[in-house]
C-alpha cells in the first residue's frame, strides 16, 4: 500500500537517489545530499508550524510503500514562489509592428521578462520512480497536495501555479536555453539549472536581457520547444488539466516549459467525512478513493477502497485507516477516483 507522508531527513538518500534517476531534470530537488537536508528541514519546520518568520514556508512529500518501507516519489508546494526573491519567466504576448505607407501590419510574438507570479503558491518538487508513472500512484502523490491545501487553504495564496519541465534532446540539452540563455552564460544547460536548484533563478534573471526578445530569432527548434512540455512530463499536464488547471501566458527562463495556473476554490473540492471505527469493515466496499487526515505535521494521503456509510461517516480497511494514523472520529478529506 502506498501512502503520502512529509518527508524526514532519513529520507535524503533516497530522495537524492530517485532525482538522480529523473528523465526531466527536477530543479527544485538539488542533486547534492547538503542542500536536500536543508530543504527536507525547513520542510519539517514548515509542517511543525516552526519556521521563523522570515522563511517561507514549503512542504516536501514523500510516496512510501508502506509493505516495503521504499520511497518511490517526492512531491513539493512552496508557499510562496520565489521563497522572498522575484520568481522570474517569461511572459507571451505580443507586438504590433505598422507601415501606414506600406499599408503593411504584422503581429510579432515576443518574451517579456517577468515576476508578476512571485508570492503564488507552487506546486513544485515532483518526482517518481519511472514504473509508476503509469500507475495510480501518479495521481495519489499529485494530488495529495491538494488535498493538503483544501485542508490548510489559511496557509496558502489563492491562486495556485505549477512549472513543467520544457523540451529536452537525448543529450539532455535544452533548445530553448541554446536558443537565447547561452548567449548570456559560458555554460551548459545542465549546469544553469543545477545552479538554480542549488541557487535560485534571480541569478540567471539578473543577467539575463531586460528587452522583449523577439521569437522569430530564436532558432527553429527554440520555437517549437516554447510552451511544450517534456515527454516525462505530459501525464502530469494532463492529470493538472483534469483537476482544473488552465495554460497560461508564462514560460520557464530556462527551457521554455509551460506554467499551469489555477485558482484553488475553482478546483474540485473533497468530500468531508468522519471516520467510525465502529462501522468499519460493515459494507463491502464502494470503490477506490484519495482519503487524508486533517494532520498538518502527521499528514497522510492513501489510496484505498472505500465506503459511505452515511452522508457524514466513511469505512476503511483495517490497513488504511492505520496507514492514516487515525482513530475513531477523526475528521477526512475524501476524492473519488
Amino acid at each position: 500500500m502506498w501512502i503520502v507522508r512529509p518527508a524526514r531527513l532519513e529520507d535524503v538518500p533516497a530522495i537524492e537517489s530517485l532525482a538522480e534517476g529523473q528523465r526531466a531534470r527536477v530543479s527544485t530537488l538539488p542533486r547534492s545530499a547538503d542542500r536536500l537536508a536543508e530543504k527536507v528541514n525547513l520542510s519539517m519546520r514548515s509542517f511543525n508550524g516552526t519556521n521563523a518568520e522570515s522563511e517561507r514556508a514549503r512542504y516536501l512529500f514523500v510516496l512510501e510503500d508502506i509493505s516495503t518501507s521504499e520511497l518511490l516519489g517526492t512531491a513539493g508546494i512552496d508557499t510562496c514562489s520565489g521563497n522572498g526573491q522575484p520568481f522570474y519567466t517569461y511572459r507571451r504576448d505580443e507586438l504590433i509592428h505598422a507601415s501606414h505607407e506600406l499599408a503593411v501590419t504584422t503581429r510579432v510574438e515576443v518574451l517579456y521578462l517577468s515576476h508578476e507570479l512571485t508570492g503564488q503558491t507552487l506546486l513544485c518538487s515532483f518526482a517518481i520512480a519511472e514504473h509508476l508513472r503509469q500507475s495510480p500512484a501518479f495521481a495519489l502523490l499529485s494530488r495529495s497536495r491538494l488535498l493538503f491545501i483544501a485542508q490548510w487553504a489559511h496557509l496558502f495564496t489563492d491562486k495556485l501555479i505549477v512549472e513543467l519541465q520544457g523540451c529536452q534532446d537525448d543529450a539532455g540539452s535544452s533548445p530553448f536555453w541554446d536558443s537565447l540563455g547561452r548567449h548570456f552564460f559560458d555554460m551548459e544547460f545542465a549546469t544553469a539549472d543545477t545552479y538554480s536548484g542549488i541557487l535560485s533563478k534571480t541569478f540567471l534573471a539578473e543577467l539575463m536581457p531586460s528587452h522583449p526578445i523577439y521569437v522569430t530569432l530564436l532558432s527553429e527548434a527554440a520555437r517549437a520547444a516554447l510552451g511544450r512540455p517534456h515527454e516525462a512530463a505530459t501525464r502530469s499536464a494532463k492529470l493538472l488539466e483534469k483537476e482544473g488547471f488552465e495554460w497560461g501566458r508564462h514560460l520557464d527562463i530556462f527551457d521554455g516549459g509551460p506554467t499551469l495556473e489555477a485558482t484553488a476554490h475553482d478546483l474540485e473540492q473533497p468530500a468531508r467525512y468522519q471516520f467510525s471505527a465502529s462501522s468499519k469493515g460493515s459494507n463491502a466496499p464502494s470503490g477506490q478513493y484519495l482519503v487524508a487526515n486533517d494532520s498538518r505535521d502527521q499528514f497522510r494521503c492513501a489510496l484505498t477502497a472505500a465506503t459511505a456509510a452515511d452522508d457524514e461517516s466513511l469505512e476503511l480497511p483495517a490497513e488504511a485507516a492505520a496507514a492514516l494514523a487515525i482513530k475513531d472520529g477523526a475528521r477526512l478529506l475524501v476524492v473519488d477516483l
